[in-house]
C-alpha cells in the first residue's frame, strides 16, 4: 500500500505541478464568486434566498468544470505516450493495473476537488450577497440544490470515465477531449432522436440516462413533465449508468494491460 501511495502521490504531483491546473481552478473560483455578484446587480435586490443563486451559479460553472476535468482525464494516460514518459513508469516495480488505478484515482480526486470548490465558492458568495433566513422553504430548496448537484456530479463522473477510456485505448488526449465534449453537447439531441417513448430499446442508450435532473419531483406526474420517459426511473438510470461504467473501466484496464504500451 505504501508503494501504491507513492505512485498516487506521484500522479497528483504531475497534475498539480502544472500551471494550467491552477489556472483552471482559479477560473472556476472566479466564476463561482462573480456569478452571484452579477445576479445581485441584475435583480437589484438581495431578498432572494441564497440557495437559489448558489444553485444557478453551480449549474453554470459546472459546465466549465466538466470541460476542465475532461482535459485532465484525457491527458493523464495519453500524455504519457505523447511525452514518452510511459517507459519510465513501466520500468519501475509497479504493475500496469496499479499505474492505471493511480491515474484514474487522481482524475476522480481532481473532479471532487474542483466540484467542492465550485459549490463552496458559490455558496459563500451567495450567502454574503443574498438573504439566508432559516425556514421550511429554505430546507426544501437546500435539499433540492444538493440533489441537483449530486446529479450533476454523476453526469461528470460518467463523462470522465468515457474520456479516461478513450485516452487509455487510443492514446490520444485530443480524441478523448473531443469525444467527451461531443457527448456533452449532443446528448439531448440524441435523446430526442432515440426517444424511449418511441423505441423500447432506447431506454438502455447511454444518452437517455445521463441527465438525472429529469427525475427531480418524479414522485408525481412532474417526473414525466421534466423529461423522464414512462418506464424509466432514477434507479433504472443509475443501474444503466453503472453497467456502462463497468464496461468503460474493463475496456480501459484490459487494453492498457494487454497492449504493448512501451512501443
Amino acid at each position: 500500500m505504501g508503494s501504491f501511495g507513492n505512485l498516487l502521490l506521484n500522479e497528483n504531483m504531475k497534475v498539480f505541478r502544472r500551471v494550467r491546473t491552477w489556472i483552471m481552478l482559479a477560473i472556476l473560483v472566479l466564476i463561482s464568486l462573480l456569478m452571484p455578484v452579477l445576479m445581485r446587480e441584475g435583480m437589484g435586490s438581495s431578498d432572494t434566498l441564497f440557495w437559489q443563486p448558489a444553485a444557478t451559479t453551480v449549474q453554470i460553472a459546472f459546465f466549465l468544470n466538466t470541460i476542465f476535468c475532461v482535459v485532465i482525464a484525457a491527458e493523464t494516460v495519453a500524455g504519457e505516450f505523447t511525452w514518452g514518459t510511459i517507459k519510465l513508469l513501466l520500468i519501475r516495480p509497479w504493475s500496469r493495473s496499479k499505474i492505471l488505478a493511480s491515474k484514474y484515482l487522481t482524475v476522480v480526486g481532481f473532479s471532487i476537488l474542483s466540484t467542492l470548490l465550485v459549490i463552496g465558492m458559490a455558496m459563500l458568495s451567495s450567502y454574503i450577497l443574498f438573504s439566508h433566513e432559516v425556514s421550511v422553504d429554505s430546507s426544501i430548496i437546500a435539499a433540492d440544490a444538493f440533489t441537483r448537484w449530486g446529479y450533476l456530479y454523476i453526469d461528470l463522473f460518467i463523462t470522465l470515465a468515457i474520456a479516461f477510456m478513450v485516452s487509455s485505448v487510443f492514446r490520444s488526449g485530443a480524441l478523448a477531449i473531443g469525444l467527451s465534449l461531443f457527448i456533452m453537447f449532443t446528448q439531448n439531441i440524441f435523446s430526442l432522436i432515440f426517444n424511449p417513448d418511441r423505441y423500447e430499446w432506447a431506454k438502455y442508450v447511454l444518452f437517455n440516462n445521463m441527465n438525472l435532473s429529469k427525475y427531480m419531483n418524479s414522485s408525481s406526474d412532474m417526473g414525466l413533465m421534466n423529461g423522464a420517459s414512462e418506464g424509466m426511473t432514477l434507479g433504472f438510470s443509475l443501474a444503466v449508468l453503472a453497467a456502462y461504467y463497468v464496461i468503460f473501466m474493463v475496456i480501459s484496464w484490459v487494453v492498457f494491460n494487454k497492449r504493448d504500451v512501451a512501443g
